[in-house]
């Protein structure tokens, strides 16, 4: 089977979006399949990564304001599309490439949307809720009748879907690399350069983005310093928020890392540290949060995000989404046995695991209700 992936918003600092497309697209070489992925780039460019997909980048303008995205023109995309004569289409696109499926269609290709985020809740960051809603409804009945089918991660990814009475979702969990993010990994020479002994390490790691609050993550630490709390807040990631929060983080103990660009070293820090905060509210997965989990640092994740669903009391906390909920929720578990939350961590990680997830979409591209 010739498995054609596509996406926009994937580039160098991209996080889950691009891990999982990656994770993905290796193990369907890994499984025999024939793999190109086209994505954005500086200028036309065809490469055969390490995994063995071929990856083609298609030239595209900077998107103002991103962070650094770019955006290829569909008619671009489908003109390297084309030339690859693919088996099955996989788009990690809502929005720029969203009308692929009914080009699939019209060439009897098998296509697949992955539903990365929740559009009701991104639209309601710029608009009422109510108008919001409708409006998603609207798309995503288009979308769900083009595609042959929707993969979401989790529950909550799934639930937008769901109300709208869509019969093609399949749920898909992503998955994490047990060997990467071990708690072995764990550097007390990294932790000394922020903590002491009688200081807690916490770690906010992603994108600086509005979506995903890292305001949030830096407004409940500064609120357990005012309250004589012992607490060092790692920021490891970039984005264009990074400005403001650096101001607003002026006279607290709070680090910028920027973003790291080896994956080790992520899976050190967060094995360092002693909690990992995952404050976005609209998140269908959290990877990061994930591989905290098998990193054995435990997560205090958003009550209202797919986290919900990843975290349990064994392992972490979930907290309104306020400044009071996540510092409350952060001294809830301070006061929990370190130890066995770090061990449930570890636990809860290992019931996610990549070969699963590629199974699992390796049948949905053969056509699979899984």
């Amino acid at each position: 089977m010739r498995i054609v992936q596509l996406a926009n918003f994937y580039g160098s600092r991209s996080g889950g979006l691009r891990t999982a497309v990656d994770r993905w697209g290796a193990g369907y070489v890994a499984a025999g399949h024939e793999v190109a992925l086209v994505v954005p780039g500086t200028e036309d460019h065809e490469e055969v990564l390490d995994s063995g997909v071929v990856r083609i980048r298609v030239a595209a303008g900077r998107l103002p304001f991103s962070g650094g995205y770019r955006l290829a023109r569909p008619h671009r995309v489908a003109e390297a599309v084309a030339h690859l004569a693919p088996d099955a289409i996989e788009v990690s696109d809502r929005l720029t490439l969203r009308g692929f499926g009914r080009w699939a269609r019209d060439r009897d290709i098998h296509s697949t949307m992955v539903s990365h985020e929740r559009l009701d809740r991104l639209l309601g960051m710029v608009m009422p809720r109510s108008i919001a809603r409708l409006a998603a409804d609207r798309a995503n009945s288009a979308t769900a009748a083009s595609y042959d089918s929707i993969v979401c991660t989790t529950p909550f990814a799934a639930a937008e879907f769901d109300r709208i009475g869509a019969g093609n979702v399949v749920r898909a969990p992503l998955g994490v690399d047990l060997d990467i993010f071990d708690p072995r990994h764990a550097d007390r020479t990294l932790a000394a350069r922020w903590v002491d002994d009688e200081t807690t390490l916490i770690t906010h790691c992603g994108r600086l983005s509005p979506e995903k609050r890292p305001d949030r993550s830096i407004a409940a630490v500064a609120r357990l310093h005012s309250a004589r709390r012992r607490v060092h807040l790692v920021i490891a990631g970039d984005g264009p928020r990074r400005p403001a929060l650096e101001r607003a983080a002026r006279g607290l103990p709070v680090t910028f890392l920027g973003h790291l660009p080896d994956r080790t070293q992520v899976a050190t820090l967060l094995a360092t540290t002693e909690i990992s905060v995952a404050p976005g509210p609209h998140e269908t997965f959290c990877l990061s949060a994930l591989e905290s989990l098998a990193s054995g640092t435990p997560v205090v994740g958003s009550r209202s995000s797919a986290v919900a669903g990843i975290v349990d009391p064994s392992c972490g906390a979930l907290a309104e989404d306020s400044t009071t909920g996540f510092a409350d929720a952060i001294e809830d578990l301070l006061a929990r046995p370190r130890p066995a939350r770090e061990s449930a961590a570890r636990r809860r990680a290992m019931s996610f695991r990549w070969s699963d997830s590629i199974d699992r979409m390796i049948g949905v591209h053969r056509g699979a209700r899984v």
